[in-house]
C-alpha cells in the first residue's frame, strides 16, 4: 500500500504560479512511477504529467511549457510547479502512483489513469481571470 497526500493548491490569479506537493508513505517509493490528473467540474479526470523513477518526464499538451514536474526520492515527494496559470487550469489536482514495471513513462502507458493504483485525496487550484 502505499499513502498519497497532496498539499499546496489555493487561488491564485491568471498569469500565476502555484506548486503542488505530494507526500508518500508505505512501500519504497523508487518503485512506482508517479502521475498528476486533474479534475474540473463536469469533466472526466485527465493526465497532467508522469515521472519516472528513473527522472523520464512526460506532459500534457496542454500544460507543456508552463509545468513542471519534480521528484525527491529521499523525501518520498513529488511536486508539480504550475506557471503561467490559466482560468482553465482551475480543477482538482491528484497524485497517483503506478507500479513501474506495468507503468511505462517513456511508453507513454502513465498517460491512463487506468494504470494508477493509488490516488491521492486531491487539492483545490482555482485560477481566477
Amino acid at each position: 500500500q502505499v499513502q498519497l497526500v497532496e498539499s499546496g493548491g489555493g487561488l491564485v490569479q491568471a498569469g500565476g504560479s502555484l506548486r503542488l506537493s505530494c507526500t508518500a508513505s508505505g512501500r519504497i517509493f523508487n518503485s512506482f512511477n508517479l502521475g498528476w490528473f486533474r479534475q474540473a467540474p463536469g469533466k472526466e479526470r485527465e493526465f497532467v504529467g508522469a515521472i519516472s523513477w528513473l527522472n523520464t518526464i512526460i506532459y500534457a499538451d496542454s500544460v507543456k511549457g508552463r509545468f513542471t514536474i519534480s521528484r525527491d526520492n529521499a523525501k518520498n515527494m513529488v511536486f508539480l510547479q504550475m506557471n503561467s496559470l490559466k482560468p482553465e487550469d482551475t480543477a482538482v489536482y491528484y497524485c497517483a502512483a503506478c507500479d513501474r514495471n506495468w507503468c511505462s513513462v517513456a511508453m507513454g502507458h502513465a498517460r491512463s489513469r487506468e494504470k494508477y493504483d493509488f490516488w491521492g485525496q486531491g487539492t483545490q487550484v482555482t485560477v481566477s481571470s
